[in-house]
């Protein structure tokens, strides 16, 4: 026995604005580097009312468990997901992390730090090696003076590269919710 037309109706009508916001999600995912089958699994978290297998993702979505494992891997790693446990389950379970500004953060630090912490020892690197150049060609005004130039573009990066150390700094801390405060919650 089906829903009535009118209930019929209202759940078709919530489905379509799920599935456009599920979509919008996913292709707004991208900007993270993450793929939109995968955004578009986050977004079918989003709306889940409890916690999914991997089995049931891949059902809703119509694609392989692999896949499903693939998408939730790279959710979990970048703690957009949660495992959960359920009492009476042996299957793992996943659930969204509700938390949009905890996860715009754990995203920010674990993507930004990574990219600093590596330019940071590559301009050092790259500082070092023209420090000796100068030493060598210390009687070469030419190459001096773009030793000089290329040093100054080098220290000028760098700066920029602690500047935004410090800015990751402020949202591992919280500090930047100081400065930009969190918009309340709304009440249900």
């Amino acid at each position: 026995m089906g829903l009535d037309p009118g209930k019929e109706a209202q759940h078709a009508a919530l489905d379509k604005i799920r599935k456009r916001v599920i979509e919008t999600i996913g292709r707004n995912m991208d900007l993270y580097g993450i793929s939109l089958s995968t955004g578009h699994l986050y977004g079918l978290l989003f709306f889940a009312d409890k916690p999914m297998t991997l089995d049931e993702m891949g059902a809703e979505m119509k694609m392989s468990k692999t896949s499903m494992s693939t998408g939730v891997r790279t959710l979990l790693d970048l703690k957009m997901v949660n495992k959960v446990w359920e009492k009476g389950s042996r299957k793992d379970l996943y659930e969204v992390e509700y938390d949009w500004y905890q996860t715009f953060t754990d995203f920010f630090d674990i993507k930004w730090r990574k990219s600093v912490e590596s330019n940071m020892m590559v301009l050092r690197k790259a500082t070092d090696e023209i420090n000796k150049m100068e030493k060598e060609y210390a009687e070469d005004p030419e190459m001096m003076e773009m030793l000089r130039k290329d040093k100054a573009k080098l220290q000028d990066a760098f700066a920029y590269y602690q500047w935004l150390d410090r800015l990751i700094d402020t949202f591992e801390n919280g500090d930047i919710y100081k400065l930009v405060p969190k918009v309340p919650p709304r009440e249900n």
